[in-house]
């Protein structure tokens, strides 16, 4: 009998988690902390041990640290909650792995990536990585998911009415985020939960990620700057303009650098990658990426900015519910082995919000609309990137064209081909 706690929400990853370990010696579930990870691991495992534990001054992490080899006995899959405290116990659930013919063995669950140094072996065929994320709309029960991303591809949608969404409620849903602790929150509980979240990240976390102890002031000014080019194509100068600005100092680009690696280390950060269609493009890697954090709600606490100051600002909430469904999509396409992109045509310049791309090759096109009055005009945009790939000759063009919108509660395709989704009916 799994170590499932009560009130569990069933999550997405589920599944996969489920799959991986018929497969594997070994998962580790990897992602930002709040987002349910050591809820979601006790769902699949039979004994567990809690390396963080301040029980008895912290002996689980000193008997693991004196031989890690020593919390690893136990029913199996046995979860090891927050690895990567001692990085060393990686290699000995690696080595049990390789010893044993026996798949689902373990499940590690972590918070941050330690440095490599204090990791002899990779994994590679043992232990398999699992991306999760805070809650999707979906799985927090803010959409009803009877539009199926996966259905799209095969080009099902049938036509309905959905339930209608006020501007206040996307507002509330963006500044809450998808962390569990916070379902169900009043408005002023939903805004202090992220603020919680970074303070904790700036004044405790980076410091223990690797012991070097960063500039809080700038590391604050750098998540304002993310924050405020959220959804954006912004470079690392831009950033350092930005920090320039709000503090009157410079920072040193190596400096940077170091600390967007940190942030990405802690899972706070994750960056929208470019997109081509040509398997062998330098696009892949060579173009800037879109800038994003795991959850908009953190984006929305480092600006410090309210409910009633995003109404006032649509412009900058655009970008904000941009930044949700991107959220969402990573979590939907990575139930159906995909990823998503973004996309910008070479010589014209036209771009694409999201590009979803299926493991089988198949990818989908999609713009985000906070407003019902902007649809025409982004199914006019798909339809003439579409045109420009056919014609110059794209060795793939998109299966799917599809909007996303905040404010709409219909469901429905286009006389032109193009899909029209409420974010609130979009599932997996």
């Amino acid at each position: 009998m799994a170590l499932t706690k009560a009130f569990y929400k069933p999550r997405i990853i589920d599944q996969l988690i489920h799959e991986k370990l018929k497969t594997f010696g070994a998962v580790c579930i990897e992602g930002p902390k709040w987002c349910g990870k050591t809820w979601t691991a006790l769902n699949h495992a039979e004994s567990v041990i809690f390396i963080g534990d301040p029980q008895g001054n912290f002996q689980n992490r000193s008997m693991a640290q004196l031989d890690p080899s020593l919390v690893l006995n136990g029913k199996t899959p046995r979860l090891i909650d927050e690895w990567q405290e001692v990085p060393a116990i990686w290699d000995a659930v690696r080595y049990q792995a390789d010893q044993s013919i026996h798949k689902g063995q373990f499940i590690l669950t972590g918070s941050a990536t330690p440095q490599t140094k204090g990791i002899l072996h990779s994994g590679t065929g043992r232990i398999d990585r699992i991306a999760m994320r805070p809650m999707s709309l979906f799985e927090s029960g803010d959409s009803n998911g009877t539009v199926s991303l996966q259905g799209l591809f095969g080009g099902n949608l049938t036509p309905q009415e959905t339930v209608s969404i006020s501007l206040d409620k996307l507002i509330y849903l963006t500044v809450r985020g998808g962390w569990p602790g916070s379902l169900g929150a009043e408005l002023k509980g939903a805004i202090d939960i992220p603020k919680s979240y970074l303070h904790s990240v700036i004044e405790d976390d980076l410091t223990r990620l690797d012991g070097i102890k960063r500039d809080t002031k700038k590391i604050r000014a750098l998540l304002k700057s993310l924050a405020r080019n959220t959804s954006t194509l912004a470079n690392n100068q831009t950033l350092i303009n930005d920090i320039l600005e709000f503090k009157g100092e410079a920072i040193d680009p190596n400096t940077i650098s170091g600390y967007l690696d940190a942030l990405g280390r802690l899972f706070l950060i994750e960056n929208q990658l470019a997109f081509d269609p040509n398997y062998r493009s330098s696009t892949r890697v060579a173009k800037m990426p879109k800038r994003h954090f795991v959850d908009p709600s953190l984006a929305v606490a480092a600006l410090e900015i309210s409910p009633e100051m995003l109404i006032n600002d649509l412009n900058l909430f655009g970008f904000l519910f941009e930044s949700l469904v991107i959220r969402d999509l990573r979590i939907y396409a990575g139930a159906n082995q995909g990823r998503v992109f973004h996309y910008r045509h070479h010589s014209t310049g036209k771009e694409i919000d999201a590009v979803v791309e299926l493991a089988d090759g198949r990818w989908g096109a999609f713009e985000i609309k906070l407003g019902a009055n902007q649809i025409d005009r982004a199914a006019e945009n798909l339809i003439s990137i579409q045109s420009t790939m056919l014609k110059s000759n794209e060795s793939r063009s998109p299966q799917v064209l599809c909007v996303i919108c905040g404010l709409t509660n219909y469901a429905y395709r286009r006389d032109d081909g193009v899909f029209v989704v409420p974010i609130t009916a979009l599932g997996v």
